[in-house]
């Protein structure tokens, strides 16, 4: 749970870089504070139902983009070829909010496929990465099929544990 101690800081840590991140799609100083103060406010609202175990900035950096989308077309202050040049078109907004938070994730699955061991990770390598499906890498390394099935199960397990805080 988030409590009022906690709230302050990451307030005074997050605002002032959030209303950067906002100024980007709106454009507007007053806009941009309008919405990230928004965005606290139902943070705060919300901090009983709030999974401590999730990431609380990537959250913040996601609802302030959507904030601005939304504000964007409520506004009709945009033109779509503009939103399209800037990639800020929300159906191209695939990519998480904030470049920091998806170095964050890359850097964890690296490290958590790293900490497999060896053969579970050659396994899960060759399925994620070359997208082979179980027969081929079955043949390729001369295993099981069932093998295969048993060691992704493992590795996908540990995937879960390891980047949980940026689950759903």
């Amino acid at each position: 749970m988030l409590d009022k101690a906690n709230f302050e800081i990451l307030f005074k840590s997050q605002f002032k870089p959030l209303c950067f991140f906002a100024m980007k799609y709106v454009k507007e100083y007053e806009a941009s504070r309008e919405i990230v103060q928004d965005v606290f406010m139902r943070l705060w609202e919300k901090r009983e139902t709030i999974d401590s175990g999730k990431s609380i900035k990537a959250y913040l950096s996601a609802a302030v983009r959507n904030k601005c989308i939304n504000y964007l077309r409520d506004h009709k202050k945009f033109n779509q070829d503009l939103l399209n040049f800037e990639e800020l078109n929300p159906d191209l907004l695939s990519m998480p909010a904030d470049k920091l938070v998806e170095a964050d994730i890359r850097n964890r699955i690296t490290e958590a496929t790293a900490e497999l061991p060896e053969k579970c990770r050659e396994i899960f390598v060759l399925s994620r990465h070359e997208q082979l499906k179980y027969q081929e890498i079955a043949d390729r390394l001369g295993i099981s099929v069932k093998t295969v099935e048993t060691q992704i199960s493992k590795a996908l397990q540990h995937m879960r544990e390891r980047l949980r805080e940026y689950l759903l």
